[in-house]
């Protein structure tokens, strides 16, 4: 099965990435065969700045890498790398109607909330689309707010298998329900947009500022807490399994501990928890070069790829 994947390099990643995402690509590896990309030219409708790009580019790739994505299993690279991606977005633009994307639901969010309504903004679907199809994805592992990304992919897919026969694969949504949403500090998604993110890669003081600031009530030292609803052990059973939850409720419904406690507790456990990979990127950032090196092996078989798929589309279109 092929799977395909990527994630905007837009800063620090946050658990919610992590357990929302790239735990899943990790563990996929072994089973799929995956293809992965830091999504370089998707970030630029959010921001021109260059030299923070690259910057940030650079920050995703150590931190995918030292998180556990493994370039020998995984065809790996940075989305510009691949120019192909950027002509098939192009070719797939006099496939897409307009009302296609004027319905999308992601545009209209963004625009509310503040993002210039640019036209890279309004045909992202289409980049997407074009990200999807060009190596015959057939899995795309998605937040429920993508799903409708994967559509569109889907509808642009058979309007040109329709005209030139079967080109493309038709790509399918994948969402894992239990991992869709990762609260964070107040309660609401996990989300750079909301400020509420505890970051994996924080330092110490910030990790722990990150964790002081997840909103709980006032329920008495001594008292039973009410762990269904607390956002600690929301983010806290993230990292348990099963009889380790069931400790940790018992905590909780016993009393005797404040949510000054739990707060530690989770701290501990995402120190611990990401303890290896935090060395991993500081090496690799201080080793940049490694990085490349990388990056580039995957963009050529990214390339190879990319290049069977826009040969079947020359010959139709006449370039």
């Amino acid at each position: 099965m092929r799977v395909l994947t990527g994630l905007q390099p837009s800063g620090d990643l946050h658990i919610g990435n992590y357990f929302g995402a790239i735990k899943q690509m990790i563990e996929a590896q072994n089973e799929n065969e995956m293809f992965m990309f830091i999504a370089n030219y998707h970030a630029m409708t959010s921001s021109q700045d260059g030299e923070k790009l690259k910057q940030n580019s650079l920050k995703a790739a150590a931190a995918f890498l030292s998180l556990g994505i493994d370039p020998n299993k995984s065809v790996f690279w940075l989305q510009s790398d691949v120019k192909e991606i950027v002509e098939l977005y192009w070719i797939l633009s006099q496939f897409t109607p307009m009302g296609l994307l004027e319905r999308a639901h992601s545009y209209k969010d963004k625009i509310a909330k503040g993002l210039n309504a640019s036209h890279g903004l309004f045909s992202y679907p289409v980049l997407m689309a074009a990200d999807i199809l060009l190596f015959n994805t057939q899995i795309v592992p998605v937040g429920k707010d993508q799903i409708q990304h994967v559509e569109i992919a889907r509808d642009i897919a058979l309007k040109v298998n329709n005209e030139w026969g079967e080109i493309f694969t038709l790509p399918q949504a994948k969402v894992n329900e239990e991992v869709a949403v990762v609260v964070g500090t107040d309660g609401a998604k996990m989300s750079k947009s909301y400020q509420n993110t505890i970051d994996i890669f924080a330092t110490e003081k910030i990790l722990k500022k990150q964790i002081s600031s997840i909103v709980t009530n006032s329920t008495a030292l001594e008292e039973p807490k009410d762990w269904q609803n607390c956002n600690v052990f929301k983010i806290a059973k993230l990292f348990l399994n099963e009889s380790e939850q069931k400790a940790l409720q018992d905590r909780y419904e016993k009393g005797g501990e404040g949510y000054g406690h739990f707060k530690m507790y989770l701290n501990e456990l995402i120190s611990t928890y990401f303890n290896d990979a935090k060395k991993e990127y500081e090496r690799l950032l201080s080793n940049p070069h490694e990085i490349d090196d990388v990056l580039q092996m995957g963009a050529k078989k990214a390339k190879e790829q990319a290049q069977k798929t826009m040969q079947k589309i020359y010959d139709k279109i006449g370039l």
